[in-house]
């Protein structure tokens, strides 16, 4: 017989996964209303109602949004995906085994889909570099992913979750490298299974895929045909331009040169790449980044004794990971109309200068700070990224027309990497050997990461993502209430009954796949915070480790293959790989056996010998 409490938290639970599966509501607006639920029904008090916003689970899953971001900001990401296309060549399996690699590796220390989003450009450039159908590889892209999140104890929520109950039943936890041997196996499963046939189920080996090529600053340099006036000199000792500040040598007004940006030692630290501001002095050994025609360098070199370098495509990325363009179209009630750019004081202004000015289908390079603009003009401006970025708040005198794909490639912090890198470093230390609670550690972690400006200080709350905090700190008061009541205690007993007799093997599979249908429509967190706590209490109940139930919880919650309704990773490729929910129950029923098969097997090996 039910009691009133047991009632009472069926019918919050039941509205609840109902709002979650549709997407009525907001999950962090379902959290809150959970909450209310449970508090003015009496089911729960107000302390217990809203202990989940004092759970270390909470305060672990902020922080690691914040060490995610750290990763990305100081390029650490990007640098693996640049190794990749260096290295992969042109062998479709290795470029394959290395996507998947290197997604699975990142994606061990934040969210799965952080590490997609990241991987997605990289995979779409490398498709186009080597004539390779995208769906061919968007597909394993996804699903190492996924697997990313059973790297580590970090690696994803529901990991931390299921950590959590066991630290609340006063359980031996798992450990932070408990996860790594079934994340490994169930990678190399998928990488073999993707190379023998998963490939071919999702597109044929000679097919290609047209898709729309977002433009880059090659391609806006050559659409306002000065990409052949693009060139690297150095000053060297004796020039006269050593030791002048870019706002005396008026370059561009003198020399018809334009100055873009220029590269200096930086008091003997390494070279670094700034803007050319007005401010800016010029130093003996400095590169400068100049565009202008072949006549107006000439007599630049001549005047000032520089030396012209050659401008390789790295040099090229590495001045434009500072420095960007975009194309802005002036508004019919802009004030610049009518006015020169010297008269509007533009570059002051809006931080940024004007390379050149599309009018008619034609583009106007020379004297463009004395034309007159006409409604209808496209700038090509150039500037910061920031102030590049920027440029989109001035929506009443210009309209951002054009923003190249480069500023996503663009690392803020690239010098802060190594720093990065060795507090991630410490923080796995940390907690792979126990020195630190995971809670200590991660938070250390973090507030190093922030006071070594490994993240921008100015967006770290930005960072966090709130919706997914509140709707865990609203849920886990849900567990609590289900606990208290009995609920959990009582389906546990069914579950029991219904494999009464049956073995270890048996009740773990049915643990995993019960888990696994759930997460096909609901997030793998509410899928971790709703099955844990049972599979916990039926292991103790029939005398099977509950770290092996638990395992198989965590384990099935990121094996998310079959269906990209219970995953965000999966939505992020289904576009651009243009995958039917087909391609995904194709390739992702046989990957679900063979990762449900080893983590049988670990299992066996690690909790049930």
């Amino acid at each position: 017989m039910l009691t009133y409490d047991m009632t009472v938290t069926l019918i919050v639970l039941g509205v609840a996964v109902i709002f979650l599966i549709t997407n009525a509501l907001r999950n962090d607006v379902v959290a809150v209303l959970i909450i209310l639920a449970l508090t003015l029904s009496g089911v729960l008090p107000v302390q217990e109602a809203i202990s989940g916003f004092a759970s270390t689970t909470v305060l672990i899953i902020s922080c690691m949004f914040i060490v995610g971001k750290a990763i990305i900001h100081t390029g650490i990401a990007q640098r693996v995906g640049e190794v990749i296309i260096r290295r992969g060549g042109r062998s479709e399996r290795r470029l394959l085994l290395m996507i998947m690699g290197a997604a699975a590796s990142v994606g061990a220390f934040m969210s799965s889909t952080a590490t997609a989003a990241i991987f997605i450009p990289i995979t779409l450039s490398v498709a186009e570099k080597t004539r390779i159908n995208p769906r061919r590889l968007l597909m394993p892209l996804a699903l190492a992913a996924l697997i990313s999140g059973m790297m580590t104890l970090v690696a994803t929520t529901p990991n931390i979750i299921v950590n959590g109950i066991l630290r609340e039943r006063g359980l031996e936890t798992l450990g932070f490298f408990s996860f790594t041997p079934f994340g490994i196996l169930i990678l190399l499963l998928a990488m073999a299974f993707m190379l023998l046939c998963g490939q071919d189920m999702l597109a044929p080996k000679d097919s290609r895929i047209e898709r729309k090529k977002s433009l880059s600053i090659d391609d806006l340099l050559r659409h306002h045909k000065i990409d052949k006036q693009q060139f690297l000199l150095r000053i060297p000792e004796g020039s006269d331009l050593v030791d002048r500040t870019v706002a005396r040598m008026q370059l561009s007004a003198r020399y018809g040169v334009t100055l873009l940006a220029v590269e200096s030692d930086g008091n003997g630290r390494r070279r670094t790449i700034t803007p050319a501001k007005p401010e800016k002095v010029l130093q003996a050994g400095d590169l400068l980044m100049v565009i202008g025609s072949s006549n107006q360098l000439h007599t630049f070199i001549e005047t000032f004794s520089l030396e012209q370098v050659s401008a390789t495509a790295s040099k090229r990325r590495n001045f434009f990971q500072v420095v960007g363009l975009a194309e802005v179209m002036l508004n019919p009630e802009s004030t610049l109309i009518g006015k020169s750019l010297k008269e509007t004081l533009f570059q002051s202004t809006f931080q940024s200068m004007v390379l050149g000015i599309r009018r008619k289908g034609e583009t106007l390079t020379e004297d463009v700070a004395d034309i007159p603009l006409k409604f209808g003009d496209v700038l090509l401006v150039c500037g910061a990224w920031e102030d590049i970025l920027r440029l989109e708040r001035n929506k009443s005198q210009y309209l951002l027309l054009t923003l190249p794909q480069d500023y996503k490639e663009v690392i803020p912090a690239k010098q802060k990497g190594k720093v990065t890198m060795i507090i991630m470093a410490v923080m796995v230390v940390l907690m792979a050997f126990s020195l630190l609670p995971p809670v200590t550690a991660i938070l250390a972690a973090t507030a190093a990461l922030v006071l070594m400006r490994c993240v921008p200080l100015n967006s770290i709350y930005e960072v966090i993502d709130w919706q997914t905090v509140v709707m865990i700190a609203g849920i886990l008061p849900l567990v609590l209430a289900l606990q208290k009541s009995g609920i959990i205690s009582l389906v546990s007993d069914g579950f029991i009954q219904l494999l009464s007799g049956a073995g270890p093997f048996a009740v773990l599979a049915g643990l995993f796949m019960i888990t696994a249908l759930l997460g096909f429509c609901l997030s793998s967190t509410a899928v971790a915070m709703l099955i844990a706590p049972m599979a916990v209490d039926v292991g103790l109940k029939m005398g099977i480790s509950p770290q092996a139930c638990a395992m198989s919880v965590a384990i099935a919650c990121s094996a998310v293959f079959i269906s990209p309704l219970g995953s965000a990773v999966h939505m992020l490729v289904r576009e651009p790989g243009g995958y039917s929910l087909k391609d995904y129950a194709k390739v992702g029923a046989p990957l679900l056996l063979l990762a449900l098969l080893a983590t049988m097997f670990f299992c066996w090996v690690f909790y049930l010998r």
